[in-house]
């Protein structure tokens, strides 16, 4: 692995502050983001006040430029779990799952609450959204407003309610130079508040300190690193060197999304370039490469709807092949009233660039669009920092994975805004008590005329298509930029903060998609490629590791009923146990690392959604749903719906559907021999008990299991005995002493052998095995709580139980037969020992049923 940077500045070199405020909250950024965290905050808090800061007018961020539209389910006909497929397909399967279903299933309540502040979406001329689709999405579930100017009509909306809040202070033209940090002697390092540099129109002037017991960061993207991006010029990466500088971890920061359709102006063109938005291709343009072919054709299922990713390898290579340094995007066919109603404002940024798409194709190129990856945080919004949040494009909450689908920003921003500013509202008292002093930081800072060629070698070796040996490159100039001798005499001010920040960012990106390229990913892999499933982590200065998303937690319901499940075994091991036990019985399957179902994954397309029904082919006992589920839920990693139509322990009979599973077909497909493996055997278990049990009904005689049981599943055996109506015996050698025929000829009697473990063991249950009538008399002085009759006729049973009169519990073992149960229990004994239950019983037939897609 590369060497850790060492270079790189822990602190930027600023004036002291000369002025200070206290709030109850800090917000860095005025987009999207950064507005619905303070709306939601202070909507959380009945008497929260917010500083919002931003460097320069409210207006002027990265959302206003949002062209395309927000994503959310509302359409009856979609479904949460397709768009969290097509989330997570899109990211190259590196997304959180738990990330991702709540950015889904909250996303719906997040675009009413757009609405309910003022937001005014596209209608349809019934007055219901108008949905369109876009890159990557397999329904329409894209809602925009002003045609394509959707992010603009939410930042005034946004605005508006922001304004009209009193207990929401803005501060404009000011940048933040550096967090304040304290020694904290609970949370270690915390963060305290911001330090403030005002320019002259702000309504504070110079270097000043808000202090506040949270900060959210909330300053979007690092598009600015690039010689060519979508991004505003304020978008430098500012949030993420903050959180970089101040000790938190960064996930997934190599995965820069280039947007694939940007205005090409010419190979010398720099800076923020127009954006032709995903949303053209979704209402039906194309590409073509310089030779009028239609190249994403046959490249990919979705064509030239596909992520964004395969879209921006897919034109790289076609511009390598041709040797054009651009390709086109035909959306002739659209014709002027189309172009005029749905795209106003790409229409008039064409024209303004003296292109016409009604009549002309239009020339296009990848350029830096959007950061996947940035400052880790967890559902909350909390970074690895204390006092830190991030939300918007500056975190990373694990939704994008390696590429983000198209119109998810948006929604992500809304959507983890709300729960950022719920969790600050509850946890935070607004005090900024209990600090001890700031730790110590090296200043320092980059000269800004060193920013062309920072950008330079970005675009360069760490653009669409990477290779190990070029980031190697751009890692060793962007060292040496790093301890250019111009930097020491770097005056202090923005253009030098902005400067230090790009380079931060470069550097630290770099870092990780070196990694990724010299140990996770294919060696010509690009932004968004990754053959191992595993995120890259890095802090400044502290190197890289791989780590593996835990998947979407299991449903509290489920995990209860595994808990249990179990719960009556000593040492049974819960939920937590048997998901070791699947993931053992899964390996079996699937033993090497990122080994795959080769027939399902030949067959079936990536991102194919079935429904399957568990159905019943014979009459029975049903046991182990639980299980079921939980190895649905382990080999779809979460991304699944699970509805249950019986419960373990129901009659089932055959033709029932116990249960209905919606995912991926490969998942269904992959997970469908474990899961029927144990729900099968555990059936079988409990039919073969409830056969026992209606056998001997009304005698009051019970049916119980023994140690006979297959290796590992011993406690879900048993379980199945529960569920068929069953009593379980003891589960293990520790649970009971049980004095059979070896015991009595090592100790020399029954008698002998019965004192030597009450005076051993004088609290465990004693049990004695005997094979004539004998030995029973013997027994029960020594003191037998109860007794084991091996073997014994019914007429013996029926003496036995005469001559114990009461004193001691009887189970009537070997040798028992179905046919004679009912005599048995006459007899009166206490229990019938089948130990065929659990090592011999025939599996119920049960199958698993794909619904035919409609």
């Amino acid at each position: 692995m590369n060497t850790p940077d060492t270079a790189l500045p822990s602190r930027l070199r600023a004036p002291e502050p000369g002025w200070a405020i206290e709030t109850d909250l800090v917000i860095v950024g005025s987009g999207i983001a950064g507005l619905s965290t303070a709306l939601r905050y202070v909507g959380a808090h009945p008497t929260g006040r917010v500083v919002l800061v931003t460097k320069d007018v409210l207006s002027n961020g990265s959302t206003r430029w949002a062209q395309g539209g927000i994503a959310a389910v509302v359409d009856p006909s979609d479904a949460p779990l397709a768009h969290m497929v097509d989330t997570v397909v899109a990211g190259r399967e590196l997304c959180s799952a738990a990330a991702v279903r709540a950015l889904v299933t909250e996303g719906p309540d997040a675009l009413r609450w757009l609405i309910g502040v003022g937001t005014a979406f596209d209608r349809t001329s019934a007055g219901e959204l108008a949905l369109t689709r876009e890159g990557g999405h397999r329904a329409d579930r894209i809602a925009h407003a002003g045609g394509d100017a959707t992010g603009a009509e939410i930042e005034r909306a946004l605005i508006d309610a922001v304004q009209a809040q009193p207990r929401i202070e803005v501060i404009e033209h000011a940048f933040v130079p550096e967090l304040i940090l304290e020694e904290d002697g609970e949370a270690g390092t915390a963060v305290r508040g911001v330090t403030v540099h005002v320019m002259g129109e702000g309504e504070r002037d110079g270097v000043g300190a808000v202090r506040s017991a949270a900060v959210v960061l909330a300053t979007g993207g690092i598009g600015q690193v690039f010689a060519a991006t979508t991004n505003p010029a304020v978008s430098t990466g500012d949030g993420v060197a903050l959180g970089l500088r101040a000790g938190a971890e960064v996930q997934d920061l190599e995965f820069v999304q280039f947007h694939p359709t940007v205005l090409w102006l010419g190979a010398e063109a720099r800076g923020q370039q127009p954006l032709i938005s995903e949303a053209v291709r979704g209402e039906g343009a194309f590409l073509v490469d310089a030779e009028g072919r239609r190249f994403m054709r046959g490249r990919h299922e979705l064509a030239d709807l596909a992520p964004r990713d395969v879209v921006a390898r897919g034109i790289a290579e076609a511009m390598a092949r041709t040797g054009a340094d651009h390709v086109f995007l035909d959306a002739r066919h659209f014709g002027a009233d189309k172009w005029e109603r749905r795209f106003p404002t790409i229409l008039a940024s064409c024209r303004e660039h003296g292109i016409d798409p009604v009549t002309e194709l239009i020339p296009v190129a990848p350029a830096a669009h959007y950061a996947s990856g940035g400052l880790r945080t967890d559902l909350d919004g909390r970074t690895s920092v204390a006092g830190l949040y991030a939300v918007g494009e500056v975190a990373c909450t694990g939704v994008h994975g390696a590429n983000r689908l198209a119109s998810n920003s948006l929604l992500e921003s809304v959507v983890f805004a709300r729960r950022v500013a719920g969790h600050i509202a509850a946890t935070t008292g607004g005090t900024v008590e209990g600090a001890t002093g700031a730790p110590s930081r090296r200043a320092g800072l980059v000269e800004p005329a060193l920013v062309p060629a920072i950008r330079a070698v970005m675009s360069r070796h760490v653009g669409v298509v990477r290779d190990a040996r070029g980031l190697e490159q751009a890692l060793a100039e962007l060292r040496a930029f790093a301890v250019d001798p111009r930097n020491t005499t770097a005056e202090p001010g923005i253009a030098a903060w902005e400067a230090t920040n790009l380079l931060t960012v470069a550097t630290v990106l770099t870092e990780a998609a070196l990694y990724r390229a010299r140990h996770l990913a294919e060696a010509d892999g690009g932004a968004g490629s990754s053959r191992d499933r595993r995120n890259v982590r890095i802090r400044l200065g502290g190197g890289a590791a791989a780590h593996r998303d835990a998947g979407a937690p299991l449903p509290a319901g489920l995990t209860a009923e595994l808990d249990a499940l179990t719960s009556v075994m000593p040492g049974g091991g819960g939920a937590a146990g048997l998901v070791r036990l699947v993931a053992g019985a899964l390996t079996e399957d699937l033993p090497a690392p990122g080994s795959v179902d080769v027939t399902t994954a030949a067959t079936i397309p990536a991102a194919q959604i079935s429904t399957a029904d568990v159905v019943a082919r014979a009459n029975g006992v049903v046991a182990g749903l639980p299980l079921a589920e939980l190895v649905f839920h382990m080999v779809s990693e979460g991304i699944v719906e699970i509805e249950r139509r019986a419960a373990d322990g129901d009659p089932v009979a055959r033709g029932d559907v116990l249960m209905t599973v919606s995912a991926r077909t490969r998942d269904l497909l992959t997970a469908e021999r474990t899961a029927l493996n144990l729900l099968t055997h555990l059936s079988g278990v409990a039919t073969a008990t409830r056969s026992w049990v209606d056998a001997v009904a009304g005698t009051g005689a019970r049916i119980r299991d023994s140690r006979k049981t297959l290796p590992g599943l011993r406690v879900l055996e048993k379980y199945a005995v529960r569920c068929g109506g069953g009593t379980n015996h003891r589960y293990g050698l520790a649970d009971a002493a049980l004095i059979k025929d070896n015991h009595v000829v090592a100790a020399g009697g029954v008698a002998e052998a019965v004192r030597a473990v009450r005076t051993a063991f004088p609290n465990v249950p004693l049990e004695v095995e005997v094979d004539r009538l004998d030995q029973i008399e013997p027994a029960l002085k020594a003191g037998a709580e109860e007794i084991l009759l091996d073997n014994f006729t019914v007429e013996a049973l029926r003496e036995a139980v005469a001559l114990v009169a009461g004193r001691a519990r009887l189970e009537s073992s070997g040798g028992l037969t179905l046919d004679v149960a009912a005599d048995v229990a006459a007899t009166g004994v206490d229990y019938l020992a089948v130990g065929a239950l659990t090592h011999s019983s025939p599996a119920l037939d049960i199958a698993l049923d794909l619904r035919e897609t409609p």
